[in-house]
């Protein structure tokens, strides 16, 4: 009896040691469950990406900095979003008007509100509205159709330069319309609808130097055009193309260069030498001289009192000579001052003369064929 209750006494020992160790196990269970849950962060995150300050977060992970994108169609606002790590398989997904990183394209959703358009610098070689670029394209598309429209595709060519254009599209832009002028003003033909040029047929006793006064240009240019030798060769009865004017000219100075309208249309531009220091070309608005425009006249030097022949070797004022009068600004009231030809056509683009506009000689007979006394104008600018 006493081995039995000795045996039963150690079996109920043991059963007691085996609860003790199994409810330790549990509350140490209980306990480390616990500690981890505390441990937890209470904000919800999102799966992979670390909180970080938002410009830690635009370099996470690249020694590059992230692609600025020109334009979007629905271009962040507010601060900018942390940026989650990406594979490098994913790190680019390439999307009109240039690329951003694939896990923010996928991420980027409509905005709840209408946001104001953004601003931003233009790139080179476009507007800033946008609206010459359209005008520009669509004047190039009429010259690519047949028949071509010449008349308003010059039309709608000379309007840009009134738009804001960049250099390179108001260079593109004359460049054009400089080479339909070899088709609208300088070939035979008048285009039906030209307000610039038109048919006359003359008649008996006209006279070509009349028929240039009553359309304000010169009788030179009509000769050049209709391909008379001599202003006696006129027929009456015969149609020709006259031009309805005056010209004018426009010279910058920062660019050396003259260019010239026909009314406020642009027809083509020439290369020009203009006054050194001390001698500046004076800015403002100047007028054709009434009988100012001579062939190679006598010219007496104002520095050395010279007299220079058309005859002499070393005659300085080339083909021709325009004379102005200075009508407004810095130019008013000013004389002495003219365009004309070189001796020296390494001084064409350069700042060489004493005031006057220089050009070379060809040139020169070009536009004195087409400026007008007292009707044609010759704005100079910076």
């Amino acid at each position: 009896m006493a081995r039995f209750f000795s045996r039963s006494g150690r079996s109920r020992r043991g059963r007691n040691s085996n609860s003790l160790y199994l409810a330790g196990a549990v509350i140490a269970f209980v306990v480390v469950v616990f500690l981890l849950f505390r441990g937890d962060s209470s904000a919800p995150q999102e799966a992979g990406a670390q909180e970080m300050p938002p410009d830690a977060a635009a370099t996470e992970g690249t020694s590059e900095p992230a692609p600025t994108v020109a334009a979007e169609a629905n271009p962040p606002s507010g601060s900018p979003e942390p940026r989650p790590q990406v594979s490098p398989e994913r790190a680019r997904l390439a999307l009109p008007g240039g690329t951003v990183p694939a896990t923010q394209a996928a991420q980027r959703t409509p905005a709840p509100v209408q946001r104001p358009p953004v601003t931003t610098r233009a790139a080179a070689g476009s507007t800033r509205d946008g609206q010459a670029d359209a005008a520009v394209a669509e004047a190039m598309a009429m010259l690519k159709t047949h028949p071509r429209p010449i008349i308003a595709a010059r039309d709608k060519l000379n309007a840009t330069l009134s738009m804001s254009l960049t250099q390179a599209q108001e260079k593109a832009v004359k460049a054009e319309m400089a080479a339909l002028s070899q088709e609208w003003l300088f070939g035979p033909a008048a285009y039906p609808g030209d307000t610039l040029c038109s048919t006359y047929t003359v008649k008996r006793g006209d006279l070509l130097q009349v028929i240039g006064r009553r359309h304000k240009v010169p009788f030179q240019i009509l000769m050049k055009l209709n391909n008379i030798p001599r202003p006696q060769s006129l027929q009456a009865g015969k149609a020709i193309k006259v031009t309805n004017g005056p010209f004018h000219a426009k010279v910058s100075r920062t660019a050396f260069k003259l260019d010239l309208y026909l009314r406020d249309t642009y027809v083509r531009s020439f290369k020009v030498g203009l006054g050194r220091p001390g001698y500046e070309t004076p800015t403002g608005r100047w007028r054709v001289q009434e009988g100012g425009k001579l062939e190679r006249p006598t010219w007496t030097d104002p520095d050395t009192q010279r007299v220079y022949k058309a005859t002499d070797p070393d005659y300085p004022l080339g083909s021709r000579w325009i004379a102005l009068d200075g009508v407004s600004g810095a130019a008013k009231g000013r004389t002495g001052f003219a365009i004309h030809g070189t001796k020296d056509p390494e001084q064409i683009g350069a700042a060489g003369s004493r005031g006057c506009i220089r050009m070379y000689n060809g040139e020169a007979i070009l536009v004195y064929n087409m400026l007008f006394p007292l009707y044609s104008t010759v704005e100079v600018f910076d």
